[in-house]
This record gives structure tokens, C-alpha cells and sequence, in this order.
């Protein structure tokens, strides 16, 4: 698997969730591939650092997808600074694993806004630029939308509706913008960090210790489907580890 520098000259990505994890590895993906930059995270330190790593006008952007007046700054700032948005990455969300009760609403709540209604409220904003760009849609779903598993319910439903969206966007857009959908299985990063539901959390992390992938394993894949050629679309792509069920 291979990317040129030619194939991204001079596009501009915009990565949510771009200080840990998928999102960041994928900001030094496309940087390495002659993308321009906008990081968009909360955590404004870490996307700062970033941005003066790769280089290349890369800008970093304080933002939440939960709150629609940040990204919407957000997008002001790419078109008066990077022209506009090339490919959309739509990479931020939680994973907050546990048996499904009353007990948890506040949970639920955060992972539908954040996974689901996060992605669409940025894309929302971002659409027209991507329209004007003939752009890329990449939105990073899980195998969970595939699959779904006792302790799961929530993020899978959030994972799900992302996939349905997708499929949808995908034939509303076309061939004006290309919507892309990556599915991976475990991936070492800090999503298992936050789940606070003692059982789940311990699963999850003995699970993600035997057989994750690197977050660079997904990057490097968000960078080469970005990369083919207009005439083709790498619509839904599932990666897992090799040895996971």
C-alpha cells in the first residue's frame, strides 16, 4: 500500500479528533502525503504541537463536534486560511462500554452526541466546501456497526447510524463527493482509557493488549482510499487485527 506526495499536493484535510490516537496518526499520514492540514480537537496543547510537527501550514483549532458555534468557527478559519476543505475526517467519538441501564443515561447521551450527531453536525458545516472541492467523506465507524455484542449497545447503535448515514450520503453525493467508511476492530489508542465500568473497562484493556493494531495501521489505510484516483471509491473498508473473533 502506497501514497505520493502528488496525489495529496495542495488538498486540505480536516481532521476532528486530531490529538490522539487514529486522528493523529492520520494527520501525519496525510501530511507525509503533501496534505494540508486543519486539526481540530479540544485539547488545544496537543493539536498545537502537532501542527508544528508536520508542517506545511498545518493549523490546529480548538473545537468540540458537540457544539455546533465551535465548528463553525472552525470552518471560517480553514476557508480564510487553507482556501477551503478537500476531505473531511470525522474521526472524534467515545466508546464507553457497560450492560445497558438507567444508570448510565448520561453515557448514552454523550456517545449518540458525540459519535453520531457530532459527525453530522461537522459535516453539516463542512459541506459546501467539500462540495466545492470535489471532496472525500471519511467516517470512522468501528466493527461494532457491524456487530454488536452484550456491554456494546450503545456505541454500536451510535456506529450503526453512522453506517446508514454513510450508505445514504454516499449515493446523495455522489459523484461530487466521495464518502468513505472505515471499520476497525481494535486499535490501541485511548479510547479504552475512559470507560468507567470496572468489568468492561478490564475486558476491553486484557482484549486491546493481545491483539490490537496501531493506530498507524488506520492511517495509513484513511490515506491511501483518500489518495485513489476521482474514477474510483473505497466506499467501506474493515480492518481488523488478524487474530480478533
Amino acid at each position: 500500500m502506497s501514497t505520493t506526495s502528488d496525489q495529496g499536493a495542495g488538498r486540505v484535510a480536516v481532521i476532528t479528533g486530531a490529538s490522539s490516537g487514529i486522528g493523529e496518526a492520520t494527520a501525519r499520514a496525510l501530511a507525509a502525503s503533501g496534505h494540508r492540514l486543519a486539526l481540530l480537537a479540544r485539547r488545544g496543547d496537543r493539536i498545537r504541537a502537532l501542527a508544528d510537527e508536520v508542517g506545511n501550514g498545518a493549523i490546529a483549532i480548538e473545537a468540540d463536534v458537540t457544539d455546533r458555534d465551535s465548528i463553525s468557527k472552525a470552518a471560517a478559519r480553514v476557508k480564510a486560511e487553507l482556501g477551503g476543505t478537500d476531505i473531511l475526517v470525522n474521526n472524534a467519538g467515545i466508546m464507553l462500554l457497560a450492560p445497558f441501564t438507567a444508570d448510565g443515561h448520561d453515557d448514552h447521551r454523550r456517545m449518540i452526541e458525540a459519535n453520531l450527531l457530532g459527525a453530522m453536525t461537522v459535516t453539516e458545516v463542512f459541506l459546501d466546501q467539500l462540495r466545492d472541492g470535489s471532496g472525500d467523506l471519511v467516517n470512522l465507524s468501528s466493527v461494532a456497526g457491524r456487530t454488536a455484542r452484550p456491554g456494546n449497545a450503545v456505541y454500536a447503535a451510535t456506529k450503526w447510524g453512522l453506517n446508514g448515514w454513510s450508505e445514504a450520503l454516499r449515493q446523495e453525493l455522489q459523484p461530487d463527493v466521495r464518502v468513505i467508511v472505515i471499520e476497525p476492530g481494535a486499535v490501541a489508542t485511548e479510547l479504552t482509557d475512559h470507560i468507567t465500568y470496572p468489568d468492561a473497562k478490564h475486558a476491553a484493556e486484557q482484549m486491546y493488549k493481545q491483539l490490537a493494531i496501531t493506530a498507524d495501521d488506520i492511517a495509513e489505510v484513511i490515506a491511501f482510499a483518500v489518495t485513489r484516483p476521482q474514477r474510483m471509491s473505497l466506499n467501506e473498508i474493515l480492518v481488523r487485527p488478524t487474530a480478533q473473533a
